[in-house]
């Protein structure tokens, strides 16, 4: 995503145009890990050393209230960004802590037609998002 395309998203979703705002999205989609605050906050001090930790949380508290990115809770209770919107599922490895975006179609079908038939009482489902635990096995 280009500076261009961030400037966009901000301005459709009502928000005011920072470079703080466009450094921290910025950062969450070249560094394309789910990266936690830590992470960002790394990359970006090294081209804004001058934007504060707390600016970086209130940013981050900021884009994910306004839909721009997610929040993505792992196994280790340690919270990590998204900026991919479209569904999609994640692969956790619990021994490396790494997630990896996982798209399935056929999968989200299933998952859908499986939850209109359950009919949950007194529950109203926006979204269905599986974490598959695993572990990532290097090529042999």
């Amino acid at each position: 995503m280009k500076v261009g395309e961030i400037r966009n998203k901000l301005i459709e979703k009502g928000l005011k145009v920072t470079p703080q705002r466009i450094a921290i999205l910025e950062a969450i989609v070249k560094l394309n890990n789910h990266p936690t605050a830590e992470n960002i906050i790394d990359y970006i001090r090294k081209n804004h050393p001058n934007i504060a930790t707390a600016t970086v949380y209130k940013v981050l508290d900021a884009l994910v209230e306004n839909g721009l990115i997610k929040k993505v809770k792992t196994e280790k209770d340690i919270m990590r960004y998204d900026a991919v919107m479209e569904s999609h599922h994640h692969l956790y490895c619990s021994e490396s802590d790494r997630i990896e975006d996982y798209k399935d179609n056929e999968l989200n079908e299933l998952l859908e037609k499986y939850f209109e038939k359950k009919k949950i009482p007194d529950f109203k489902i926006e979204d269905i998002k599986l974490q598959i635990i695993g572990k990532f096995i290097k090529n042999k």
